[in-house]
């Protein structure tokens, strides 16, 4: 199972080519996490701990060329004691896959900036967009 987030593109996410600049595929993917993260029940963010994103990875497949219908696929490829791998696919209304990837956000104390335990929100529900293992 996977949380799925629609992006509709913007003028401005365009290059001189007429596709979107590689740079806004990470904005898009941050987009989609801030909102499945808000639709968490408990909280994800509070003024005590916080995620930070330790690696991000972008595999190009294609260009988002304008006017396109995409969305973000978001599910759980690994779960720790204070982060989560959270894969990722951009693809189009008729299943065009634009990238994927996956980035690791490790959840740390404010005051610290150490890693902490995740927030129990945000394991249980990444335990639910936890992707099968391939067989």
């Amino acid at each position: 199972m996977a949380f799925t987030y629609p992006i509709e593109l913007r003028w401005r996410d365009l290059d001189a080519f007429n596709h979107v600049n590689n740079s806004n595929y990470l904005t898009f993917l941050e987009e989609a996490r801030i909102r499945w993260f808000a639709t968490l029940r408990e909280p994800w963010l509070t003024d005590e701990f916080a995620p930070v994103i330790a690696s991000a990875l972008v595999n190009y497949k294609f260009p988002i060329e304008y006017p396109a219908n995409v969305h973000v696929e978001l599910f759980t490829a690994a779960l720790g004691t204070s982060s989560v791998t959270i894969g990722h696919r951009i693809v189009g209304d008729d299943g065009r896959l634009y990238c994927d990837g996956q980035v690791v956000a490790v959840w740390i104390s404010r005051k610290t900036g150490k890693p902490i335990t995740l927030p129990e929100g945000v394991r249980h529900a990444s335990e639910m967009l936890m992707e099968p293992a391939a067989s």
